[in-house]
């Protein structure tokens, strides 16, 4: 069951040059399912809301954490003003964005600022050291762009069961990606055994639509195989 609280600033982290990451202190038990969200309320006339991924891990104690893509919204504009200190009302959890348990290999299909749910299911599947193989397959614009890149990084030499691939519009010099989109060739070559994983899916809901379009319709994956979230954090 959702509650509502007061949690106060306890850091704010850059996470992209138009990403940040807030953490706040609930000052109690912290208690969510990796992959969920929460809505964050900003003080103002009007009162400023949203819906956003939580991007820790419920084995992260100490903090929540929400990542937001900073636009020209006035959320986003509220939102770059906090400092650690500063209060603001949540209310969580929220959604079924979440693990069926251990023993599933899992693929995710992700774009942009869509990686905050996976992040955290990520945390937590390598934190608890499940043994679930998982496979992330994460498109951006350029390396500019990438989310949780050092996160990623770091998770993949603790954990040999998680393999990321990044895709990129842009290529980099010397940084390993595939150059262009997610689409189905892209998934047979990097996602091993692939018709027998749950494909997690999280983006611009037009990316969602787009993959889940070449899971059922190219790859022939049945539909309670996949699972998504549409975020309208753009």
């Amino acid at each position: 069951m959702a509650q509502e609280l007061t949690a106060r600033v306890k850091e704010i982290i850059q996470r992209a040059y138009n990403v940040k990451s807030v953490r706040l202190d609930i000052g109690g038990k912290i208690d969510f399912k990796a992959g969920q969200f929460l809505s964050v309320t900003l003080a103002g006339d009007p009162v400023l809301k949203r819906y956003l991924s939580i991007s820790s891990s419920p084995t992260e104690q100490g903090y929540v954490e929400f990542t937001k893509k900073l636009t020209n919204s006035d959320f986003s504009k509220a939102l770059s003003q906090l400092n650690p200190g500063d209060s603001l009302k949540i209310e969580y959890p929220f959604g079924k964005f979440t693990l069926d348990g251990p023993g599933t290999d899992i693929a995710f299909l992700s774009g942009g600022i869509g990686i905050t749910p996976i992040r955290s299911i990520a945390k937590y599947t390598v934190d608890k050291n499940l043994g679930t193989d998982m496979v992330l397959v994460y498109a951006n614009h350029s390396l500019k762009d990438i989310i949780f890149k050092e996160d990623f990084e770091v998770m993949q030499k603790a954990y040999p069961k998680l393999k990321v691939v990044h895709v990129l519009g842009k290529p980099a010099a010397g940084f390993q990606c595939i150059s262009g989109r997610i689409n189905a060739q892209v998934i047979k070559q990097e996602v091993g055994n692939y018709p027998r994983r749950k494909f997690y899916l999280c983006g611009p809901p037009q990316m969602v639509e787009a993959m889940n379009k070449i899971l059922t319709e190219d790859l022939n994956l049945a539909k309670e195989n996949i699972v998504t979230e549409n975020f309208q954090g753009y």
